[in-house]
């Protein structure tokens, strides 16, 4: 276990003298939603961390020891904070991993890098580069209550995505007509499936099942006289 640095003027200097690398480790993190303010503020904590557990007898660096404990804090608070949806922690490892290629191949190329030339940076496939670019859009979701213009009398966003659905109305109709329907002959079930389903006429449906129109007319009449007597609705 390591041993916690005993005088608080060594612990104080320390974070003094690493406050920007701290800092620095904070900016990887900046493609986030998350605020500089509050990324440096997590960064700052951890590096606090690592000063109180830093056993300087084990012969390693501060600065080795405390860049792991620095983005671990970090990454910590963006997988339980700024994500606005669920993403697998190993998406937004290369989430991460995919923002520091671009960074490196941005600045050697001068321009925005093609996922391939992601890809070869970061050492991940070029269907990880995707995934983890797609990701990216779930650090922030839109509020509905987000006005749909500058203006204060625009719609909240809530207003407009909404639609009419019919299906409650189709199911309430089922419902209500298949016990109707139950108490109707074959041949009765198989015009009105022709005629209401597939949309033929009623000489289709007489040249379809091999009768008359006119028993087609009298067994649809009849039908839907049953079905609307059992069902309670006006002819």
């Amino acid at each position: 276990m390591a041993v916690n640095i005993q005088q608080s003027s060594d612990r104080d200097r320390l974070v003094r003298d690493y406050l920007p690398l701290a800092h620095r480790l904070a900016q990887r993190y900046r493609h986030t939603t998350e605020t500089m303010e509050d990324l440096v503020q997590v960064a700052s904590m951890g590096l606090v961390l690592a000063a109180e557990r830093f056993d300087p007898d084990r012969g390693t660096s501060f600065a080795s020891f405390a860049v792991p404990t620095i983005v671990g804090e970090l990454r910590r608070h963006l997988r339980d904070r700024a994500w606005a949806a669920r993403v697998p922690r190993s998406v937004q490892e290369n989430l991460l991993r995919v923002s520091a290629a671009r960074e490196a191949v941005g600045g050697r190329l001068g321009r925005s890098p093609t996922p391939r030339e992601l890809a070869e940076e970061s050492g991940l496939s070029s269907e990880d580069v995707l995934e983890a670019m797609e990701a990216a859009h779930a650090y922030e979701a839109e509020s509905l209550d987000q006005r749909t213009g500058d203006d204060e009398s625009a719609d909240a966003l809530v207003s407009i995505i909404g639609a009419e659905d019919d299906g409650y109305e189709r199911v309430e109709q089922s419902a209500m007509l298949w016990p109707a329907a139950a108490t109707l002959t074959q041949q009765e079930r198989v015009i009105l499936a022709l005629r209401f389903f597939e949309d033929l006429t009623q000489s289709e449906i007489a040249a379809r099942i091999g009768v008359s129109q006119m028993q087609v007319s009298r067994v649809l009449r009849r039908a839907l006289d049953r079905i609307h007597t059992s069902a309670g609705l006006a002819a």
